[in-house]
C-alpha cells in the first residue's frame, strides 16, 4: 500500500520514514528513526525532487508510482547525493528510461561513484541562479555547496515559494501522521532534535550555512520543504533565526557543564558549582558525565550553551579519553564564539586543564574565570575557588 501525501493539487509528497534504524550514518543515535523526504510535481513536466535511502527504496518507488498516476517521469532533481536521498537513483532511471536529471555538475561527478551504469547522456547540468520552466511553476537552482556535501543545490520552485532546501533545515525523527512541524507542538524536545541534527551534520560548515542564508534572503520563500523531517509552511522567521543562530556559533541559553569523572571526585565538585550557580540565582545549568551521554547530545549542548564548563580528570599526563573525544569533536565541527571555562582534578600531577585549554586552542573562546583544581576529591578548602567560579560565571552570563 503505497503512502502518497497530496500537499497540493499538483505536489504530494512521496517520502518515507524508517524507525527500524539505530544509528544514523552508523553513528548518530535515533531513537525516533528518521524521515527520509522525497516530492513529485505534476505539471507539463513531471518532476521528482530527490529519492529515498535504500531501506525504504520499495516503497519510495510505489509512491512515486501512485503519485504520477500512470504519467512517465519526466525529471529528476537531484539536490544532493548522499546515500540517504541518492541511493535509489538508480532504480528510478531504470524504471523511468525517458526521464533526465537535473543536477550540478559535482552531482553528476558523484553519481558516476556511486553507479556503475553511465547516465552521462540523461544529465543536464544545472547552474547557479538557472530558471527552467516545467510549464506553471519554474524552478530555479541555487548551489549550496559543504551544506554539507560539495555538490548541494537547493531547488526553489518561483511559482509557489516553496524552497525544497535539502539537508538545510532538516532534522532527526520519523513522520509521525503530521507531515507539517505546525501540526503537532515544536516545543523544547523538538528544537533540542533539531540542533542535534544541525550540529552534528551541518554544524563545521556555519560559514557555508551563511552563505546560503544571504541566497535564502532574496527570495519570496512561503514554505520549506526540507530532505529529513517535518515540512515548514508556518513559523519560518524562528526556523530561519535559529540556523542564523547556530551557523553563526552563537550560544542561546545557559551554563552547561561537562563533567569528565573516574572515581567521582570531580563529579562531586561539579555537582558543588551547580549548586553554587543554583544559589546566585542561575537556573537552568545541566550537568553532563561525558562517559555516560552519547557524544552527538553533548554537541548539540555546546551549540545550545552561551557558556560551557569542561571539569576533567588528570589522566596518562593529559585529559581522560572521554573528555578528549569530546573537545577534538567539538574542534572537528569549528565549535567557537562561545565562552568557557576549566577544572581539572590531579592527584599528584594536575594536567587536564592545559591539556583541555591546548586542544581548544585557536577556537575563538573566552575564558571565564580561574582554573579550578581539585585534589582527588573536593574539601571544604576548594569551597573558594567554586565560589569565584560561580560569580564569574555569573556574571559572565
Amino acid at each position: 500500500m503505497n503512502n502518497v501525501r497530496k500537499i497540493s493539487e499538483d505536489l504530494f509528497y512521496v517520502g518515507a520514514s524508517d524507525r527500524r534504524l539505530h544509528l544514523f550514518e552508523n553513528v548518530y543515535p535515533i531513537p525516533q528513526g528518521v524521515s527520509y523526504n522525497s516530492y513529485v510535481l505534476l505539471d507539463e513536466k513531471t518532476v521528482l525532487l530527490d529519492t529515498c535511502d535504500r531501506s525504504v527504496g520499495d516503497l519510495f518507488l510505489e509512491n512515486v508510482e501512485a503519485a504520477l498516476s500512470g504519467r512517465p517521469l519526466d525529471v529528476l532533481v537531484v539536490d544532493h547525493m548522499e546515500p540517504d536521498h541518492g541511493a535509489t537513483v538508480l532504480r528510478v532511471m531504470e524504471k523511468y528510461p525517458m526521464a533526465e536529471i537535473w543536477c550540478t555538475n559535482g552531482a553528476k561527478n558523484m553519481l558516476g561513484n556511486f553507479f556503475d551504469a553511465d547516465l552521462t547522456s540523461r544529465i543536464r547540468v544545472v547552474k547557479e541562479g538557472e530558471k527552467r520552466s516545467c510549464g506553471r511553476h519554474t524552478l530555479a537552482f541555487y548551489t549550496a555547496p559543504m551544506v554539507h556535501w560539495p555538490e548541494v543545490m537547493v531547488t526553489f520552485d518561483e511559482t509557489t515559494g516553496t524552497l525544497f532546501s535539502a539537508d538545510a533545515f532538516g532534522t532527526f525523527g520519523a513522520l509521525n501522521g503530521d507531515l507539517y512541524a505546525d501540526e503537532g507542538a515544536i516545543g523544547k524536545a523538538e528544537w533540542d532534535e533539531m540542533r542535534r541534527y544541525y550540529a552534528n551534520i551541518v554544524g563545521k560548515y556555519g560559514n557555508q550555512v551563511q552563505a546560503l542564508l544571504k541566497k535564502a534572503s532574496g527570495l519570496d520563500i512561503r514554505r520549506i520543504f526540507p530532505l529529513h523531517g517535518p515540512l515548514w509552511r508556518e513559523g519560518l522567521g524562528e526556523l530561519l533565526s535559529r540556523y542564523d543562530r547556530w551557523s553563526r556559533w552563537e550560544g542561546e541559553e545557559g551554563i552547561v557543564i561537562f563533567c569528565a569523572s573516574i572515581y567521582g571526585g570531580t563529579q562531586n565538585a561539579m555537582d558543588r558549582l551547580a549548586a553554587l550557580l543554583s544559589d546566585r540565582g542561575v537556573k537552568g545549568v545541566r550537568v553532563y558525565d561525558v562517559s555516560a551521554q552519547d557524544p552527538s547530545f553533548l554537541l548539540a549542548e555546546a551549540f545550545r550553551a552561551k557558556i560551557c564548563v569542561f571539569a576533567s580528570s588528570s589522566y596518562n599526563a593529559g585529559v581522560f579519553v572521554k573528555m578528549e573525544d569530546l573537545l577534538h569533536d567539538l574542534k572537528a565541527h569549528d565549535f567557537k564564539n562561545h565562552k568557557a571555562a576549566f577544572v581539572e582534578n590531579g592527584s599528584w600531577a594536575p594536567s587536564a586543564a592545559k591539556t583541555m585549554k591546548g586542544i581548544l586552542e585557536g577556537q575563538t573562546l573566552e575564558t571565564v574565570g580561574e582554573t579550578v583544581t581539585i585534589r582527588s576529591a573536593p574539601h571544604a578548602r576548594d569551597e573558594k575557588a567554586l565560589e569565584a567560579l560561580a560569580d564569574a560565571l555569573k556574571e559572565a552570563l
